[in-house]
């Protein structure tokens, strides 16, 4: 099965998604599955796993609205406040809808470097193993040590690296972002999206050859076997369209034998969100 592993999904309100900026104007509108459905198909993609966008119940619970609607949502990774007493009454709640399949908090937008490692968020993580949900890790660099220690702190926990860290392609630095990932690879419950490129790059300058590098080292480190693809649809449109997004990163896998593009392109997220 062919999978996007990294699409949102959003009914736009300039107060609640006030990340969208000015600059940003592309994507400041509705976003639904129709929207995307006959673009999936012209790119042999069979599904996508829908991925939360705004730090709210409300939204797993339009995700998973949205998933009894359309077929192309094969996955469903949602928000829940990991931070919470209740943490385990929200997951035991998700828990009879079977699309759920995992969770994911924007630490990026979190100035706090320690934010992953702080007792509160452990105890999260360690709810979301007990009930076998996978999280998705959405960082900045000021959170490298803490990601470091929160996945080594967790072991039996499946994690899911978005956009591989978000390395800066733009200035073409490489070296700090190279060595997290190494380390962060040497953990093998980390499995890592090869997603969201195109927008840490010069949004209208970028060429091919700028994510050589960066693309080449999370290969290195993860292998081919905890790769997945994710177009970051419709973030990417910032930077150019989702067939873009699929250049960007095709050219790149010359030496993936026909099943290892198998499991890049699907069968990889499949196995790590349990998608049917």
């Amino acid at each position: 099965m062919r999978i996007d592993a990294h699409q949102h999904f959003w009914l736009y309100e300039p107060v609640k998604d006030a990340w969208i900026t000015s600059e940003m104007e592309v994507i400041q509108r509705n976003f639904l599955p129709n929207d995307i459905g006959q673009t999936l198909k012209n790119n042999g993609f069979d599904g996508v796993v829908a991925v939360q966008a705004d730090q709210s119940l409300r939204e797993t619970e339009f995700l998973l609205e949205l998933s009894q609607v359309y077929a192309l949502i094969k996955g469903i990774v949602g928000w829940v406040d990991l931070q919470s007493e209740q943490v385990e009454e929200q997951l035991n709640h998700f828990k009879q809808f079977p699309k759920v399949k995992g969770f994911r908090h924007i630490v990026e937008g979190e100035s706090d470097p320690d934010y992953l490692h702080k007792d509160a968020f452990l105890r999260g993580i360690a709810a979301l193993t007990q009930y076998g949900y996978t999280y998705d890790l959405l960082i900045k660099p000021w959170h490298y040590e803490s990601t470091l220690k929160c996945v080594a702190a967790n072991p039996k926990q499946a994690f899911m690296l978005d956009h591989i860290a978000k390395p800066p392609i733009k200035s073409q630095e490489f070296s700090d972002w190279a060595a997290f990932i190494e380390k962060l690879a040497a953990h093998p419950n980390v499995h890592c999206k090869v997603s969201g490129l195109g927008t840490e790059a010069d949004w209208k300058h970028w060429k091919l050859d700028h994510f050589t590098q960066y693309i080449a080292h999370v290969i290195q480190c993860f292998g081919k076997d905890r790769l997945v693809f994710g177009s970051d649809w419709p973030v990417c449109l910032l930077a150019g369209s989702f067939k873009d997004t699929i250049h960007i990163v095709s050219d790149k896998l010359t030496d993936f034998s026909p099943e290892e593009l198998a499991g890049f392109w699907g069968d990889n997220a499949v196995k790590f969100y349990g998608l049917t």
